[in-house]
């Protein structure tokens, strides 16, 4: 059983538009990523996201309309499984409500629509056409005011009827303008593509027929006004231009034409440079936005004149300007005064504004999609370090080619809390704390920083424009010794300890106002301190509270004598009615009361009794919430109680694992008067509050030993932190997000290969130009720096050669020792020579001064789609096309496909051992000898490497293979005999290989034991290991990375978590619709063109599963209660468990 959520959502827009839909005076703009609809608000600063809301399935349209008894437009939504409906703002709810859903009910033997499925609005807002099928057209009637009782409410939707139509290629369409409202019937131009690939143009009137009481009424498209066959090859788009002028603009590759619908007149502009549009967007009758391929921007106008004040304006020309330079566009969002949304696929999305000498990037917004390839830099540990602490997503850095051509680059994610340095203060190492001071109370910032090291301590002193001055003494404070803690008190005072002693100091005249020093031979080991009382404790056996008020009187006292050694002592900020103690022995926390330090209640923290509690706080984390208790243990366990400020009762323990070594809690207040709290380990983590829950979340920062917050003038809302060599003044996120580090490239980066050794990338990229309106593409291998993310060096591939393949492996030379080398494999364009060299396989090496060297090249006779490494050996996929006689007609070609081993001899590369493919071999995963080939059309095929032994030659001997059909795109081994394969209509599939079969076929066939379908086309997949504990609830293997920008946690289920996540999954579904009434179950179901299942199987869908966590407490115990096998669950148990999967990523 396997396991399956986002790290990262979607990213690419492909549909976008504006509409009156949250408010009805103030427009939104609504941006379609994949299965998610996104509402943004536009202020001064760009585009504000507003709300977000997934939806089952892929959306592949959007469209506006305004029923009359609307106050506000509604969206109409097609997904791509036919699947439509109508959802509006419900202002009462915060929530997206559905008007209308229905399913397209054409035959199933239609042909699904070449072109991309369109949506389109009739401008008399009397229908919605759509285009989902070759030489169909599906339209919506938007019913009118009606006469008699019964008749429909104004603007709401009708039943679909289709009309057909003998244009099959559809290249674009519009519905035109009418002059005449009451009088025309609606006209649709339709571009199209003949049999002979000519651009024909076709303008239809639409026939329409209501139908009677439920019957869904005709439609037909035969009448033909206008039909032209004359139009350049490459026009893409019509364009319907409204009044005063009428008509439309078709669009082609070197001209535009003006057409008059009623007239035929006709205006053609030819442009300076050719130009492949693929974006429009209107901003008044006379002039529109017109985007390229090639990431331009264009304003187009019409010149218009009037003949005389009887007839229409006639068009008399063109004016185009070429505006500037954009990412390349999907779709053109005309905002307001001057503002433009560019919603981009391979580039990132844009708010520009245009002025009159060009225009200016108000804001970007982050697209990592397509995403080529990536690869795993580390999983939260470098070098030799082991990890075996709870995984989470955060610990991870990955590294994509994301984007095309001109937008294309590096992109390094990560997800967790960010942080930004600001500033850093020389070389400083062995900290062993951190306090800000105020130098003047009367200041909402702070403006020193306290540093103390062993056996002394330095202070630093900001000023308002952020200089630093060191100061060699200050106001009295002792700098001979470690300070313990240091805090500015009420009254002008300030506080210090120290292992020798406490001090309360006038901060405005450095005078020591009260001194306390314990027993001679005794030492201070902790201290905390609130603005009332201090709490220490004395030789680590007894505590003592000192009155802050009161010039350090002593409160109270006791030893602990029995109870064991202090470990950690701590006051809360918010009352000053107790204290909490950890102790050495026995895992255990005590509640003492301040004034007498009598021990409210002691608990037992941990099973593990040898686990010591090392650092304690109490603090509020979540609103409306009780105060949260939160323990570090030694063995890198915080566990979380719920404490009752009534009777101090302790309930709700939970146990998360942050590491292997003890966390240390820094508070760092909030504005919203909760808290988070800093936790410093060998992978700091912010914990926060956010939807009543507690969360724990990887910070950005790779190592920390200690911080303190440092909210200055210079630094609104820092931190200062140090690690083991410096200090930093930093500023930390409040909550969890995705971090993107773009290296541009301006080249698509279609290959990534990581060297930790070399800390360098290995980059396949293809760079396309334009030389006097020809299109010229070139390759290039290039090296490129982790930390610097800059490019080191370059490497040229021949004129015609492509890049295919790009690894990192260990060869094994003549000497037997193995070598890190970079390996190339490249395919030719030209192939049309028989037996002509199709491609190359290249080894570099890198040498010192970070030079890409060449080792050696061998020419092959097949491009090299994938290629991989087993036991110091390459593996190569090879697409090998045989060209046929002239004799014999070349569908006949014998397509010689196979998986080749070489190996590394003499600095040249021989062959081996060789195996024939089914179809196309398009990725490897090895693991061991173990090979599995993914096939283009055949699935998956498992073949194992054998050294030939007493002369004979090596061989690759096929062991398994999945009989079914599946177009697959990668493949990744997860388990022994366990493979992860992804297809390209967006499935995946655990196919498993059932070594203990009773027949050889049994033991040959790969079973499918688990399915779902992603809905988006998975374009690599890489595995990784991390330690889990024994109680995990899924056991992480692999990251997804899809042609839509997503990237995924694969993992699997252990027996102990299996029936619970999948009754739970299935409980749930019915529950939690989505907007257009989808059910989850047939959504998530494997579907392609050969078989349709009515659920996933075997799989869990993270996102569905959290969702849990947002039910009310009456439904979650429904849930629970309904729950079947899996054991005895309670909610809290359940909740927990759903918790631990939220923190995954």
């Amino acid at each position: 059983m396997a396991y399956l959520a986002p790290i990262h959502r979607p990213s690419s827009v492909r549909h976008a538009l504006k509409l009156r839909f949250l408010d009805p005076h103030e427009e939104c703009l609504i941006v379609a990523k994949a299965n998610r609809i996104e509402v943004y608000a536009q202020n001064a600063d760009g585009l504000l996201l507003s709300y977000s809301q997934a939806i089952y399935g892929k959306i592949n349209m959007l469209q506006k309309f305004q029923p009359d008894d609307s106050p506000t437009e509604h969206l109409f939504v097609g997904t791509d499984r036919y699947m439509y409906f109508v959802v509006s703002w419900d202002a009462n709810t915060q929530q997206l409500r559905t008007e209308k859903s229905f399913v397209d009910q054409t035959d199933s033997t239609a042909r699904d629509s070449l072109a991309q499925d369109r949506c389109l609005l009739d401008p008399a807002h009397k229908f919605i056409a759509l285009q989902l099928y070759d030489g169909i057209v599906t339209f919506v009637p938007i019913a009118g005011k009606g006469k008699r009782k019964g008749d429909p409410d104004a603007g709401t939707l009708g039943e679909p009827v289709q009309a057909r139509i003998s244009s099959l290629f559809i290249r674009s369409s519009a519905f035109l303008y009418p002059r005449d409202e009451s009088r025309e019937a609606p006209k649709l131009a339709f571009l199209f593509e003949d049999n002979r690939q000519k651009a024909c143009l076709s303008i239809r009137c639409l026939d329409y027929a209501a139908g009677g009481s439920g019957d869904a009424g005709n439609a037909d498209l035969e009448e033909i006004i206008i039909s032209r066959d004359d139009l350049e090859l490459g026009a893409s788009h019509v364009i319907p231009v409204p009044a005063p002028a009428f008509g439309l603009l078709i669009l082609g590759e070197t001209s535009i034409i003006y057409l008059d619908d009623t007239s035929g007149h006709e205006v053609t502009h030819s442009l300076e440079e050719a130009a492949i549009f693929v974006a429009w967007e209107r901003v008044d009758g006379q002039r529109w936005l017109l985007a390229d391929e090639y990431g331009r921007l264009y304003f187009c106008m019409l010149i218009l004149a009037k003949e005389s004040v009887e007839k229409e304006s006639v068009v008399k020309g063109f004016k185009i300007d070429m505006i500037g330079r954009i990412p390349r566009a999907s779709v053109l969002v005309y905002l307001d005064t001057g503002y433009v949304f560019i919603g981009s696929h391979q580039g990132d999305s844009q708010v520009i504004r245009i002025k009159e000498e060009g225009s200016e990037v108000v804001q970007t917004i982050s697209n990592i999609a397509p995403i080529l390839d990536f690869s795993i830099m580390d999983m939260g540990s470098r070098g030799d370090e082991s990890q075996t602490n709870e995984y989470s997503s955060g610990q991870a850095r990955i590294v994509t080619g994301s984007g095309a051509f001109q937008d294309g680059s590096l992109r390094s994610v990560r997800s967790g809390v960010g942080m930004e340095e600001h500033g850093l203060l020389g070389n400083l190492d062995h900290i062993t704390e951190l306090f800000s001071l105020r130098s003047a109370v009367s200041s909402e910032h702070v403006d020193l920083l306290v540093v103390s090291f062993v056996g002394e301590t330095r202070i630093f002193q900001f000023s308002a424009e952020g200089e630093v001055e060191e100061q060699a003494e200050y106001m009295g404070l002792c700098l001979s010794e470690s300070t313990i803690l240091t805090v500015n008190l009420p009254y002008y005072r300030l506080l210090q300890v120290t292992g020798t002693f406490v001090s309360i100091i006038d901060s405005e005249n450095g005078m020591v106002v009260a001194n306390w020093s314990p027993l001679e031979g005794k030492s201070i080991t902790a201290a905390s301190a609130n603005p009332e009382y201090l709490v220490l404790s004395v030789g680590g056996i007894e505590a003592i509270i000192l009155d802050l008020t009161k010039d350090l009187q002593i409160t109270s006292r006791r030893a602990f004598e029995s109870e064991g050694q202090i470990a950690c002592i701590h006051i809360p900020e918010f009352t000053s009615s107790f204290c909490i103690a950890g102790f050495w022995q026995g895992a255990t926390v005590a509640i003492l009361k301040i004034d007498s330090l009598e021990t409210i209640q002691k608990v037992i923290v941990s099973d593990d009794a040898v686990s010591v509690p090392r650092s304690i706080l109490v603090t509020h984390i979540i609103a409306q919430h009780p105060p949260i208790l939160l323990v570090a243990m030694a063995n890198g366990e915080v566990i979380t109680f719920s404490l009752n400020p009534a009777d101090l009762n302790l309930s709700a323990k939970k146990v998360v694992i942050l590491g292997t070594q003890q966390a240390n809690f820094k508070l760092l207040p909030r504005d919203d008067g909760l808290s988070s709290v800093f936790a410093t380990c060998e992978h700091p983590s912010l914990i926060y509050g956010s939807e009543g829950r507690i969360v724990y979340s990887a910070v950005t920062a790779e190592k920390a030993s200690c911080i303190c917050q440092f909210d200055s003038e210079a630094y609104p809302g820092a931190i200062a932190i140090a690690t083991a060599e410096d200090l930093k003044i930093a500023v930390v996120d409040a909550e969890r997000t995705t971090h993107v580090q773009t290296l541009p490239v301006h080249e698509t980066v279609r290959r990534v290969a990581y060297s930790s050794n070399l800390k360098a990338f290995g980059l396949g990229t293809i760079r396309r130009t334009l030389r006097a309106s020809f299109e010229v593409v070139q390759s290039h291998f290039k090296l490129a720096d982790e930390v610097l993310f800059k490019e080191l060096d370059t490497y040229q591939l021949d004129e015609d050669e492509l890049v295919e393949s790009v690894i990192r492996a260990d060869l094994r030379e003549d000497s037997g020792a193995l070598v890190e080398r970079f390996v190339v494999g490249t395919a030719y364009l030209d192939d049309s020579k028989e037996n002509s060299t199709r491609g190359r396989i290249i080894v570099f090496a890198v040498t010192g001064e970070r030079i890409l060297r060449v080792i050696t090249e061998l020419p092959v006779k097949g491009a090299c789609r994938a290629l991989g490494a087993v036991e110091g050996n390459i593996v190569a996929a090879l697409v090998k096309t045989v060209t046929p006689p002239n004799n014999v007609c070349p569908t006949q070609a014998n397509q010689a496909h196979q998986v080749v081993i070489y190996t590394l001899s003499a600095n040249a590369l021989r062959k081996v051992a060789s195996y024939r493919t089914s179809t196309a071999p398009i990725d490897l995963a090895v693991n061991g000898k173990v090979i599995a080939i993914a096939d283009l059309m055949k699935s998956v095929s498992i073949v194992e490497y054998q050294r030939g032994e007493a002369g004979l030659p090596d061989k690759l001997t096929e062991t398994a293979r999945h009989f079914q059909t599946a177009w697959a795109t990668a493949v990744a081994q997860v388990e022994e005999n366990t493979y992860l394969e992804s297809e390209a209509e967006g499935n995946l599939m655990i196919l498993h290989r059932n070594t203990n079969g009773v027949t050889d076929d049994d033991k040959r066939r790969l079973e499918v034991t688990s399915e779902i379908r992603l809905g988006e086309m998975v374009n690599r997949i890489r595995t990784f290991n991390v330690p889990t504990s024994a109680n995990a609830v899924v056991i992480p293997k692999a990251f997804l990375a899809t042609v839509e920008g997503s990237i995924y946690l694969f993992a699997l289920l252990p027996p102990s978590t299996q029936s619970l996540l999948i009754n739970l999954q299935t409980a749930l579904a019915p529950l939690l619709p989505s907007p257009g009434n989808i059910p989850f179950l047939p959504y998530r179901a494997f579907s392609n063109q050969v078989r349709q299942a009515d659920e996933p199987f075997r799989f869990v869908d993270g996102e569905l599963v959290e969702r849990f966590l947002d039910l009310e407490e009456g439904v979650a115990e429904e849930v629970v209660k309904g729950l079947q096998g899996g054991g005895n669950w309670d909610v809290e148990g359940v909740r927990s468990v759903v918790e631990r999967l939220r923190r995954l990523r």
